[in-house]
C-alpha cells in the first residue's frame, strides 16, 4: 500500500531544523552560553520534578505489569509477535543506548571516583564503590522506564484503538481530544523531531570522536574533521543499505549483528580480563545501587549544593526524556502482537541487562585498571578526554589490534542503527494514515537520512554540534507535560474500557473510523 507524506508535518520539521540549526550555528558563540546557562536553569531549578517523574513512570509500569491491565494485547485477538524476543530485544537495546553505551561504560566511572556524590572523598575507596554503583542507577532500570511510557501509550494507541499515525500527539489524544489533530497536535509532533535531531546529535559528539580516536591511533591517521567527515560518510552508506530493505529485513539484521558483536567484545574481556574482579565488583556495585536506590532516585542535595546529581541524575533524566517520544515510538512498532505486561517487561529488562552488562564488564576493567595502577585513566582523562581513555583501555587488552579493529566496527553499526531507527521514526511521524503493517516509503526514510547526514557533517565542519546537543535536550521542559498528557490518556482509555472486559486485544466499538476515535 502506497503512503504519502503528511505536509503539515513534514514542511514544518524540515524548516525547523534547517532554519534553527543554521541560527544556532550562526550565533553559535553567543547561543552557546545562553543555552547552557539555560540548561543549568533547569536541572537546578526543575531537579524534583524530574525525579518525581522519573519514579512516578517507575511506579505505574509496575502497577500496569502486575494489573490485570498487564493482560492487553497490542492488536487484534489473533496477532502474533512479528519479531523474535532476541531479535525485538536486540533492536530495542540498540536504538535506545546506541554509540553512547561504549562511551560512558567506560568513561562514566572514571568521573565517579574522582567526583563521587553524597560528600564522599575522591579517589577513595568509598569513591571506587560507588562509580560503577551509579551507572548501573543511570542507565539502569529508571532510564529504561523514561522509554517504555510513550512505549506502552503509543503501542496502544496504534495497534488496539487502530489509530492510523504513530505520533505523539495520538498518544496524548485521550487527554488533548480534538485538539491532538489540530496545531497543537502538530507543534508536538514537530517537537519530538527536533528532539530526534538532538538525540542524534549527542550520538555523533560521543561515537565519531570514540571511532576516529581508535581509527587514529590503530592507522596513524591525524584526526581531524576530514577523518571525521569519512566516518559519517560509511555510516551513511550502512545506514541506506539497511534503509532500503526495511524494518523486517534490514533494521532487525542490523540489530542482531549489533547485539552479537556487543555480547562478543564483553565475553571477550571477562574472559581475557580480572575475571574475578569485574564479577566481584559488579556484584557489589549492583547490592550497593539498590541498598540506595530511593536515595539516589530522590537526592538533590539541597543543603550542601554540591551539584552531582544535577549535573548527573538530572541531566541524564532530561536527555532521556527528550530521547524517549523518539524511542517510543520505534519500540511501538516493533511491539505488535504482545501484551502490555509483555512490552514493558522486556523494555525494562532487555534495556537494564545490556547497560548493567556493559557497565559490569567495562566500567569494572577500566576501574580495575586505575585502582592496580596499569593505567593512569585519570590522567588521560583530564589530559586528553575521553576518546583518549577509550584507546588506552582498548590498547591494555591481548590482541589489542584485533580488539580495536573489531570495536571500530561495532561502533559503525551502532551509529547506523541509531540513525536507521530515527530515520525510520521521523518518516513514520511524517506520513499520513500510516495503517498497521504498512512501512513508510523508502525513499521518505532514505531522505530524512540524508538530511541527518548532511546535517552532521555540516555541523561538525562549523563546529555547532555541542550547541544543537543543548538546545534539543532542552527539549525535555515540555516533554514533561508530554509525558502527564500520554498517562493520563493511557488511564482513561483503559479504565473506560474496563466495564467492556477487554483485555485480549478485542476490537473496540467505535473504532471502524480510527481518526474520529482518536479525538475522542
Amino acid at each position: 500500500m502506497k503512503t504519502t507524506i503528511d505536509k503539515a508535518i513534514f514542511w514544518p520539521s524540515i524548516t525547523l531544523v534547517v532554519v534553527a540549526t543554521g541560527l544556532l550555528v550562526m550565533f553559535r558563540d553567543t547561543a552557546g552560553p545562553v543555552l547552557q546557562d539555560v540548561m543549568t536553569a533547569v536541572t537546578f531549578q526543575l531537579d524534583w520534578a524530574f525525579e518525581f517523574l522519573t519514579i512516578g513512570l517507575f511506579a505505574m509500569l509496575l502497577w500496569l505489569v502486575f494489573s490485570r491491565y498487564g493482560k492487553v494485547k497490542l492488536g487484534r485477538t489473533g496477532d502474533e509477535p512479528e519479531f523474535s524476543r532476541f531479535s525485538y530485544g536486540g533492536m530495542l537495546f540498540c536504538a535506545g543506548m546506541g554509540t553512547s553505551i561504549m562511551f560512558w561504560s567506560i568513561v562514566e566511572p572514571l568521573y565517579y571516583y574522582v567526583g563521587p556524590p553524597f560528600g564522599i572523598e575522591p579517589e577513595t575507596t568509598a569513591a571506587a564503590e560507588q562509580a560503577v554503583a551509579y551507572g548501573l542507577f543511570h542507565w539502569g532500570i529508571s532510564a529504561w522506564a523514561l522509554y517504555a511510557l510513550p512505549a506502552v501509550v503509543m503501542a496502544y494507541s496504534f495497534f488496539v484503538r487502530r489509530n492510523r499515525s504513530l505520533r505523539i500527539s495520538a498518544a496524548c489524544a485521550g487527554a488533548l481530544g480534538r485538539h491532538a489533530d489540530g496545531l497543537l497536535g502538530k507543534a508536538i509532533d514537530v517537537l519530538v523531531i527536533w528532539s530526534m535531531i538532538g538525540g542524534l546529535g549527542t550520538s555523533l559528539g560521543l561515537g565519531v570522536p570514540m571511532v576516529a580516536a581508535v581509527i587514529g591511533d590503530l592507522t596513524g591517521i591525524q584526526q581531524g574533521i576530514f577523518l571525521n567527515i569519512a566516518i559519517v560518510l560509511i555510516w551513511t552508506v550502512i545506514y541506506s543499505a539497511s534503509a532500503y530493505l526495511g524494518l523486517y529485513k534490514g533494521i532487525r539484521r542490523l540489530s542482531d549483528w549489533n547485539v552479537y558483536m556487543a555480547l562478543g567484545l564483553a565475553l571477550f574481556v571477562i574472559v581475557v580480563g580480572p575475571t574475578m574482579f569485574i564479577l566481584s565488583y559488579f556484584t557489589d556495585s549492583l547490592g550497593l545501587m539498590l541498598d540506595n536506590f530511593m536515595a539516589m532516585s530522590l537526592n538533590t542535595d539541597p543543603i550542601d549544593g554540591g551539584g552531582f546529581p544535577q549535573t548527573w541524575t538530572v541531566f541524564y533524566w532530561a536527555w532521556f526524556a527528550a530521547t524517549a517520544p523518539f524511542i517510543g515510538i520505534f519500540v511501538a512498532r516493533i511491539s505488535k502482537g504482545r501484551s502490555i505486561r509483555e512490552l514493558i517487561v522486556n523494555v525494562l529488562g532487555w534495556g537494564t541487562a545490556g547497560s548493567w552488562l556493559y557497565f559490569a564488564v567495562f566500567g569494572g576493567y577500566a576501574m580495575d585498571l586505575q585502582l592496580t595502577g596499569n593505567e593512569n585513566l585519570v590522567g588521560i582523562l583530564n589530559n586528553q578526554g575521553g576518546p583518549a581513555v577509550i584507546v588506552a583501555v582498548l590498547n591494555s587488552l591481548p590482541l589489542s589490534t584485533v580488539v580495536m579493529i573489531f570495536f571500530v566496527l561495532l561502533g559503525f553499526i551502532f551509529l547506523a542503527t541509531s540513525l536507521d531507527s530515527a530515520s525510520y521514526v521521523i518518516a513514520s511521524v511524517a506520513t499520513k494514515g500510516l495503517r498497521d503493517g504498512v512501512e513508510p516509503a523508502r525513499w521518505h526514510s532514505l531522505l530524512w537520512g540524508l538530511v541527518l547526514s548532511a546535517l552532521a557533517i555540516s555541523l561538525m565542519v562549523v563546529g555547532g554540534l555541542d550547541v544543537v546537543q543543548t538546545s534539543a535536550v532542552l527539549v525535555s521542559v515540555p516533554v514533561l507535560a508530554m509525558y502527564v498528557l500520554m498517562a493520563a490518556s493511557l488511564i482513561k482509555w483503559i479504565k473506560r474500557n474496563d466495564h467492556m472486559h477487554v483485555y485480549v486485544g478485542q476490537k473496540l466499538p467505535g473504532l471502524e473510523e480510527p481518526e474520529k476515535a482518536a479525538a475522542r
